[in-house]
């Protein structure tokens, strides 16, 4: 799911977006209810007609921005008051208010409040930050109600921790969601880590709802996801890659501002089917990057979301085909056979 953190993916048009083949975008709650204000969307008619996307929108808690941006948060029971890192304004979101602003916004997959507890962590604030997730969750689920045609994602928390993964899962899943997600990861654990609790973490979640890994990732974190039983991911990663002029392909990352693209006549990706590859040269992008030209960040971030989208249409093919397994093993032996800037 491409992220459009202030109600746009940066550099694209919402039709560019959805010609990639996205189905949902992401909207921020803390952003939003910052700049331009949850009220202010609502009165505009909401966040669809705001931002010009007619498909489904999923909005987080604001739960990590205010935790990670904040210069003054100050957290309890009752929730976080934080101060703006804009105007230094003070403010609090609680789970109800998170559940209000994402109600305002018109989202069709809301995100219980939580507190993302930081990475590392000792094991005795893990478990009070965990419990108090599950507190916030249950009054996250009073406070949204059963709604037709929209739903309400529970978010397991616990770090590193087993046991606390399988309470918090045990705890969900009484309150009961729509979907879940796995919480509390990509936060500087490393791919090791995450792969570790992913082995376990999604299958004490219920297998018949949505699985969600959040703020993830790299390809190949998307692949191991997938194949410990994930199926929803975000990230900034292609969006913001595109704009520092990294480019992924199926051989890996390929960097264009290198002076070795000044004179390659050759496009990205001959089966990429985007604007970037279908109409430009290497030498082209590598000029445009380097003149710090608006269309570099447009092309090259058209090109990381066409790769994303395909790489998740291939996967979800060979999960029909029987045929993940061969996929994998693809994917890994491709990126394997050679430094990528020599192609």
């Amino acid at each position: 799911m491409p992220v459009g953190t202030a109600a746009t993916v940066k550099a694209m048009l919402p039709s560019s977006v959805r010609s990639t083949g996205a189905d949902i975008l992401l909207g921020n709650t803390y952003h939003l209810m910052l700049r331009p204000t949850a009220e202010r969307i609502a009165s505009l008619g909401g966040l669809h007609k705001f931002m010009d996307w007619e498909y489904p929108i999923l909005t987080d808690s604001g739960g990590f921005q205010v935790m990670s941006l904040s210069a003054l948060t100050k957290i309890s029971e009752k929730g976080v008051k934080f101060k703006s890192h804009i105007d230094g304004s003070i403010h609090l979101i609680t789970p109800e208010r998170s559940i209000e602003l994402q109600s305002l916004f018109g989202s069709d997959i809301l995100m219980c409040f939580d507190e993302c507890t930081p990475y590392p962590v000792d094991e005795k604030t893990a478990l009070n930050s965990m419990q108090m997730s599950m507190r916030w969750a249950e009054r996250s689920r009073e406070a949204f109600g059963y709604r037709e045609g929209r739903s309400l994602f529970g978010i397991q928390q616990g770090s590193v921790f087993p046991e606390q993964r399988e309470e918090s899962a045990e705890a969900l899943k009484s309150i009961g969601f729509d979907g879940y997600a796995v919480g509390g990861l990509a936060v500087g654990e490393g791919q090791e880590k995450m792969f570790e609790v992913l082995k376990y973490a999604p299958d004490l979640l219920p297998s018949e709802k949505p699985r969600y890994l959040m703020g993830v990732g790299k390809p190949d974190d998307i692949v191991g996801a997938v194949k410990n039983g994930i199926d929803m991911m975000d990230c900034v990663l292609p969006s913001r890659s595109g704009r520092t002029g990294q480019i992924f392909t199926h051989r890996g990352v390929l960097n264009i501002k290198n002076s070795r693209h000044q004179d390659d006549p050759r496009p990205i990706d001959e089966n990429c089917s985007c604007p970037a590859c279908k109409n430009y040269s290497r030498a082209y992008l590598h000029h445009v990057f380097k003149s710090q030209e608006i269309i570099s960040s447009m092309l090259l971030t058209w090109h990381n979301l066409q790769y994303y989208q395909d790489l998740m249409a291939g996967i979800r093919s060979s999960i029909r085909s029987s045929s993940f397994d061969d996929f994998v093993d693809e994917f890994y032996s491709v990126r394997a056979e050679g430094d990528i800037e020599q192609i």
